[in-house]
């Protein structure tokens, strides 16, 4: 039996931080995002404190439980732990299971982030490539467009009879990104507060996201220092006014239940 069957579909902010400082200090934890779609369990991005983020968590998460890891890409704001949870959620290898979806970069090259002896623990790794789409136990995703960002990094886009959830992992602004990423839900990391030539968005970046996009609910996420100083959450608030859409900002182990987007 799937892990929460017959459970609401669900988003778990397992973190909300990002940036370096913000991360190695932990100001905000750096655990990715639980996503349970269809009875398929789902960890996108595992930073720095993932496993444990997840183990002490208040709904009950468990490592061995989960379906797929993906990658957006393999810097270690994104993919710190995913070794840990490799190693735990195949039961330490005594167990075959799981499928990692990474770029290509993650397993190769000179600094490739996913270690060796742990890879023939998994049932399948499958490579990232843009625009393609992937099915895992019945549920579908997709990665629309190749971002601009230091290294191979993708977002992605997950579809089900009844809604669609994009998240926009770390990339410059750019044209497309609202076209690729037309969502029911859509989760944006947003590192800086203002724009900057840096390859990441800005508040800016996802108001026009938000407003191009207009999903029925959006959540911001990946924080940087200086939008932690200016609260989130009324950064969030002022945001919801200005758009007219409903804008969330993330927290560490925040839940949301998306059945009644269905």
């Amino acid at each position: 039996m799937s892990y929460l069957k017959m459970m609401p579909d669900k988003i778990i902010f397992l973190g909300s931080g990002g940036a370096r400082i913000v991360v190695f200090k932990q100001i905000r934890a750096s655990g990715g995002i639980w996503l349970s779609l269809k009875d398929v369990n789902i960890l996108v991005d595992p930073g720095p404190g993932s496993l444990v983020r997840m183990t002490q968590s208040k709904h009950k998460l468990d490592p061995t439980k989960l379906d797929a890891v993906l990658l957006s890409h393999r810097h270690l704001d994104h993919s710190g732990d995913v070794n840990n949870i490799i190693e735990a959620m195949t039961t330490g290898g005594t167990v075959k299971r799981g499928v990692l979806f990474c770029p290509r970069d993650a397993l190769e090259g000179e600094d490739p982030i996913v270690l060796k002896y742990l890879r023939s623990y998994l049932k399948e790794i499958l490579l990232l490539e843009e625009k393609k789409r992937y099915e895992l136990q019945g549920l579908v995703f997709s990665t629309p467009i190749r971002h601009r960002h230091r290294g191979e990094t993708y977002g992605f886009k997950f579809a089900a009879e009844g809604w669609t959830i994009s998240y926009i992992a770390d990339t410059q602004y750019f044209d497309e990104l609202a076209r690729a990423y037309q969502a029911d839900i859509l989760i944006i990391n947003v590192v800086r507060e203002k724009p900057s030539r840096l390859d990441h968005l800005s508040l800016p970046d996802a108001k026009n996201l938000i407003m191009e996009i207009r999903p029925k609910v959006a959540f911001l996420t990946h924080f940087g220092m200086a939008i932690i100083k200016k609260r989130p959450w009324v950064v969030a608030e002022a945001m919801s006014r200005e758009t007219g859409i409903k804008v969330i900002a993330a927290s560490d182990g925040m839940k949301y239940d998306i059945e009644h987007n269905d």
